[in-house]
């Protein structure tokens, strides 16, 4: 079997050559334990060409190891909560979305603008965020970007899109495909994992934790770390998607002891 191509004519500017830029970055963890990433072979304004994964089912001991080797990915770090891959100075995407890169030195800063309150527009003109539910996500960004959820970690090296469909299983072990890799909060690609459901999940998260610890609380902020997937899934992916962030919107002013 040949490798993997996809073509896309009038793909947004620079798109493929952006997914390439980011599984190189993240391959670059892979040196110090990080996960494997899918091999870029070929990349031009209108395809991409990859390596090709084998299949294997999913088990437990890849969970595990899979785990511990995100925790290293994560920790091969960023500059800077939103930073685009380095060397990258080009546009990145979620998806076929656009989003946008920042230099902050705080997470809930960057986390807030340019990861949630970005989408809510295009949600609402998409009708898939109802009007009466924006003031409710504002208000979690607005405690979020306050910093309630900040703390001393530095900026960790994300996949970003961390969904189950991303995370190959393979003879030789997880491999990582499709990133919108980027500067953020180790907890954000753990909570993507929880959301869209994946096989064995208390096993990477026990692999990851006996390789760097999560700090306390971490599973009460998984809603927090859902709004950036959820806000975007709103813009394209039906009205139960707006309904989800919403509700994950009042979980997260919940955790600061508002309703």
């Amino acid at each position: 079997m040949g490798d993997v191509v996809k073509e896309r004519e009038g793909a947004p500017p620079r798109f493929f050559e952006a997914e390439a830029a980011g599984l190189r970055w993240l391959r670059d963890a892979e040196a110090r334990g990080g996960v494997r990433i899918a091999r870029v072979r070929e990349v031009t304004a209108t395809r991409i060409r990859l390596e090709r994964i084998p299949s294997a089912p999913a088990d437990r001991a890849s969970a595990r190891a899979f785990g511990a080797a995100l925790a290293e990915t994560h920790a091969a770090g960023a500059t800077a909560f939103g930073a685009p891959p380095a060397g990258w100075e080009g546009p990145i995407y979620i998806g076929r979305l656009p989003q946008a890169s920042a230099a902050e030195a705080r997470w809930g800063a960057f986390y807030a603008r340019d990861r949630v309150e970005a989408f809510l527009r295009p949600a609402v003109d998409a009708g898939n965020l109802a009007a009466e539910h924006v003031p409710i996500v504002e208000r979690a960004c607005a405690v979020i970007a306050e910093g309630a959820f900040d703390d001393d970690d530095p900026p960790a090296r994300l996949h970003g899109d961390l969904w189950n469909g991303n995370v190959l299983f393979s003879p030789d072990g997880v491999v990582l495909i499709d990133p919108a890799a980027h500067g953020g909060h180790r907890e954000t690609d753990l909570a993507m994992l929880e959301l869209f459901g994946f096989p064995y999940l208390e096993e990477v998260v026990e692999g990851y934790r006996i390789t760097h610890p999560l700090r306390d609380g971490w599973v009460q902020r998984i809603p927090v770390h859902q709004l950036h997937p959820l806000a975007v899934h709103a813009v394209g992916h039906g009205p139960a998607y707006g309904a989800a962030l919403a509700d994950a919107a009042r979980r997260t002013v919940a955790l600061c002891g508002g309703s």
